[in-house]
């Protein structure tokens, strides 16, 4: 029997994004983008969204405030943006099967790692009522001091192989965006690409394998 039915091979890692992957946090990003920008007469577009999907906060902020034109600096931007979004964090439903899914592979002996744009105050908010959490032996966040660019980049990944101590090659890596798909597979990685209502079909097309859902995997 396969324990892993669809992954090409048994990795000895498995590194999961968390947004849209593990936790259904997109339409709260949308809600907090929106909640900043409508004042100003704007609409966050859902292809605006896919452009900066994935990448870190520093970096969503300052494209954000050149696209829409914004009477302020990316910090501010960050600072009013970030506001909203800790009253709706706890909110953040859980993508269907993740849970059972970690658990799932966890027993079958595989080391699991986190590797997320989120700074890790709100890696915290998110994740405090998950008893998955504990099964990541790395969790790698947006701000971590020795991270240098965040994805597209492979840094964040590449750095959570070495935490790791694992060689790249030997793990799969779980996104739901381009950036992040495009991260992983620069830093050598196989890729699984979790598939997302906000994410075009042909951003996803770099991914080794496109599932709809964890369920499909068990």
């Amino acid at each position: 029997m396969n324990e892993l039915p669809l992954l090409p091979f048994k990795p000895e890692a498995i590194i999961f994004d968390l947004d849209g992957t593990l936790l259904d946090t997109e339409t709260l990003y949308s809600d907090a983008y929106q909640a900043v920008i409508e004042p100003y007469g704007h609409h966050f577009s859902l292809e605006f969204k896919r452009r900066i999907m994935g990448g870190n906060s520093k970096q969503s902020a300052e494209l954000t405030v050149d696209e829409y034109d914004l009477p302020m600096t990316p910090e501010e931007f960050l600072a009013h943006k970030q506001k909203r979004l800790e009253q709706l964090f706890p909110t953040a439903a859980e993508i269907t099967g993740a849970g059972p899914y970690l658990e799932h592979i966890s027993s079958q002996g595989i080391t699991l790692g986190l590797a997320t744009s989120s700074d890790s105050r709100h890696f915290e908010m998110k994740t405090a009522q998950r008893k998955w959490r504990s099964l990541f032996e790395q969790v790698v966040c947006g701000d971590d001091p020795e991270l240098m660019k965040g994805k597209p980049a492979p840094d964040i990944f590449l750095l959570c192989a070495a935490r790791l101590g694992i060689r790249t090659k030997s793990i799969i890596a779980f996104e739901d965006s381009r950036n992040g798909i495009l991260a992983a597979k620069a830093a050598g990685m196989t890729v699984v690409a979790i598939n997302s209502p906000y994410v075009s079909n042909s951003d996803l097309q770099s991914a080794d394998i496109i599932i709809e859902n964890f369920v499909k995997l068990m």
